[in-house]
């Protein structure tokens, strides 16, 4: 059965407030004003990623591979049909976004670490939901992208996805921690890609129709990518980079740039030692923001709807290591201010997305991982 969000249901509706606004919520003072943020699904395995149904539900990625369904606080068995991954290091099963046309195809996209000859790479699969049954299934599953050549080593694997408004797709992938095939055009490697849903490259893209370049590449010159947005009405491009000891970057990748790593960085090696040639270099684009001491930044979400008024046009990112929400306040495609929140209160923040109902919803990496739920603020103390 193809959902269909015309199909949302009074009970579906029901289930969705009930799911939303559990009673234990707690209130914490912002820049803006009040918040809440109460969990709505705990007992999950590292998760990585959410996405929301159109019924409400969430589909939740877990990094040891498998996929859950996540409906008023509960967990659905995990889904069938989710393609094997390499579940090593940072490795494993990885973001999850819906097709923009899900009502009428049921197209679900997954990121995930694969192993194969000469060990390990991203992937991107697809396949059709279907939830009938006791237990949800993927139907018609097809792998529509590898990152090319697979490597040793369990790192930096990036991986997010984003639709763009034209409807084709962008990846992310990390440089699997070798460096210099960030800037070799021949790889995959610490590149952005851009393909369309069914995996074809598109005719725009940069590099097509070069023979010293892959074709599916959009920019490259990255490092670890963790997350990518997209700004609501420009359409901007948005990608957040997990640096070195320092040097976590927010860059604007755009056709057929170069982002400087490893040759350029406002971080050290973990040893302390330079990177490459220094902050700049001819030819190598600038990040519009910088954290050091590093944050350790994942997912990432512009926020636009009408629950949190004072926070439309923000972008919001999760970090690991600080175990915060950062918001930034985004102008021109400049980022001119910034705030950390819930620092230190719910772990390590691994994804973030808004919800149907005007919410941002946070994810939590840990093996008891939970997903969380901001709020217009409740009757409470504040925190």
């Amino acid at each position: 059965m193809t959902p269909n969000p015309r199909s949302l249901t009074l009970a579906a509706a029901a289930l969705l407030a009930v799911s939303a606004a559990p009673a234990a919520a707690e209130t914490f003072e912002t820049k803006a004003g009040p918040v809440s943020a109460d969990i709505v699904a705990e007992g999950l395995e590292h998760p990585w990623a959410v996405a929301f149904l159109p019924d409400g539900a969430m589909l939740v990625t877990e990094r040891p591979g498998r996929l859950r369904i996540v409906s008023g606080g509960a967990l659905s068995p995990p889904v069938e049909g989710v393609p094997e991954v390499h579940a090593r290091g940072q490795g494993g099963l990885l973001d999850v976004v819906l097709d923009p046309a899900f009502g009428e195809n049921g197209l679900v996209y997954l990121s995930y670490a694969e192993a194969g000859e000469g060990g390990a790479g991203t992937a991107v699969a697809r396949g059709r939901l279907v939830r009938e049954g006791d237990t949800p299934r993927l139907a018609d599953v097809a792998v529509i992208f590898r990152q090319k050549p697979k490597v040793s080593g369990n790192g930096h694997f990036g991986s997010r996805l984003v639709f763009a408004p034209d409807g084709l797709l962008f990846v992310t992938l990390g440089e699997r921690q070798k460096k210099t095939p960030a800037q070799d055009l021949m790889q995959h490697l610490g590149k952005i890609v851009r393909i369309a849903p069914d995996g074809a490259v598109p005719a725009d893209n940069p590099f097509v129709g070069r023979a010293d370049a892959l074709p599916e590449i959009w920019s490259y010159g990255h490092r670890n990518p963790q997350s990518i947005a997209i700004e609501p009405g420009t359409g901007r491009l948005f990608e957040v980079e997990h640096g070195a000891r320092g040097g976590d970057e927010v860059n604007l990748p755009e056709a057929g740039r170069n982002y400087g790593w490893p040759e350029i960085s406002y971080g050290v090696n973990y040893d302390g030692s330079a990177i490459g040639v220094g902050t700049e270099a001819e030819g190598m684009e600038q990040p519009v923001h910088v954290w050091d001491p590093s944050i350790a930044p994942s997912g990432a979400a512009f926020y636009d709807a009408d629950a949190l008024p004072f926070w439309r046009g923000d972008l919001f990112v999760g970090a690991l290591k600080s175990q915060l929400l950062v918001r930034l306040d985004v102008e021109d495609g400049r980022i001119v201010g910034e705030e950390r929140l819930f620092e230190g209160r719910f772990g390590r923040i691994r994804d973030v997305r808004q919800g149907p109902d005007g919410a941002l919803y946070m994810v939590t990496d840990s093996g008891d991982g939970a997903v969380i739920r901001i709020g217009p603020a409740e009757a409470g103390t504040a925190g």
